[in-house]
């Protein structure tokens, strides 16, 4: 963990960002035209590279509307084989670099049938399908308590200050609960009308490990899914992840203004 402080305090001329963000699959031109110090992952000590489409793979740093972020281009997720402790790694190294609030996005399949494709979601709340939790393993008392309550794991005055941003931008969001599963298969018909059926309204293979460390940390978070698909059962095309993407592409615009306006706000 030093190592990988010391290499990117070095890269970046000790900046200190106060917000973290990790943008999902298709969400990565949010950082296309900032002033900004990228790091390649594959550089980074302790770091893991990504081998998913609409991944890019790197660290960026830069100040937005006045705030200093650091900002995940693209997540390594548990399905490409990464042990968990890997995957919520760089939320530790965000937390040891000063961040305070957390935000994660992600690309996610509508379980709720009101919901479409494009739609953006705040999370309230999360399922953890995914079979493991980030902090089994002996317990690092630098970082969190053993034992973390997980009452509010998604701040509920972000959540009102990004309903309150959408309103100001006059985009129309969501709000509901996101269940994580390992993927990388999707889910059957089955499976989703038992998450349906349980309180999900939207699903995807990453986020809610991210979510539980960095509350564990003691870092505020806001989760925003872009639905970019429907699920199975309630489509007659076979789901692909190049769906995934392109819908991403299609939400990307009110997707950046809702994320520069709450940068703005935060």
């Amino acid at each position: 963990m030093q190592k990988t402080i010391d290499f990117i305090s070095e890269k970046t001329n000790n900046f200190m960002p106060e917000i973290g963000i990790i943008l999902g699959s298709g969400l990565g031109d949010f950082v296309k035209n900032l002033d900004s110090i990228s790091i390649p992952y594959s550089e980074i000590p302790g770091f893991e590279t990504s081998s998913v489409q609409g991944h890019a793979g790197q660290l960026v740093f830069a100040e937005i509307n006045g705030k200093k972020t650091v900002i995940m281009q693209g997540r390594y997720h548990f399905y490409e084989g990464h042990p968990m402790d890997k995957v919520v790694f760089p939320i530790k190294v965000m937390k040891k670099l000063g961040i305070k609030t957390l935000i994660l996005t992600n690309a996610a399949g509508a379980v709720n049938t009101s919901f479409n494709p494009a739609d953006l979601m705040i999370i309230t709340d999360h399922i953890n399908f995914m079979g493991t939790n980030p902090l089994i393993g002996k317990n690092d008392d630098s970082l969190g308590v053993r034992f973390p309550d997980m009452s509010e794991v998604y701040k509920k005055n972000l959540i009102n200050l990004a309903q309150n941003c959408s309103k100001e931008i006059d985009i129309e969001i969501q709000t509901g609960v996101y269940a994580a599963c390992t993927g990388p298969s999707y889910e059957t018909p089955a499976e989703i009308n038992m998450l349906r059926t349980l309180g999900a309204d939207a699903v995807g293979m990453s986020t809610v490990p991210e979510a539980i460390i960095a509350n564990y940390c003691g870092i505020n978070v806001l989760g925003i899914s872009c639905i970019t698909n429907a699920t199975a059962g309630t489509k007659s095309t076979p789901l692909s992840h190049q769906e995934v993407v392109e819908t991403a592409n299609i939400a990307k615009n009110n997707f950046q203004s809702l994320l520069l306006k709450i940068l703005e706000k935060v």
